[in-house]
């Protein structure tokens, strides 16, 4: 069964740094190596929005909110893809996506909850 399972989420406190982490299992490692990877989230009352997404070749894209504060990175090897969350706001607290954006998998999203 093909699952993208994110972990690495909790509550913090702004200022803070966090990691999140990606895992698709069930998912082929040549599959995983030439999807694009996405990170999404979703805050209560909004829509999802994009936040980062990292190529095959590992060409970055961030959200202007994400930009100079968050890191996208992968480990095709481990079939992880990472986010490096710093300086944490209040207004990034959100349930956390993975994307496989070939197929439009997801996972099932991990809460961050930052506190002023």
């Amino acid at each position: 069964q093909v699952r993208l399972v994110e972990s690495g989420g909790g509550l913090m406190q702004a200022g803070e740094s966090l990691g999140l982490f990606c895992v698709g299992t069930g998912v082929s490692a040549p599959l995983f190596r030439i999807s694009t990877m996405g990170w999404y989230r979703q805050a209560p009352g909004k829509q999802r929005e994009l936040v980062a997404t990292i190529t095959s070749g590992g060409a970055t894209n961030y959200a202007d909110s994400a930009k100079g504060r968050f890191t996208i990175s992968r480990d095709n090897a481990k079939n992880t893809v990472y986010l490096q969350m710093n300086n944490l706001k209040p207004e990034d607290t959100a349930v956390y996506y993975c994307n496989l954006e070939t197929f439009d998998w997801w996972g099932q999203g991990t809460q961050v909850t930052v506190s002023s």
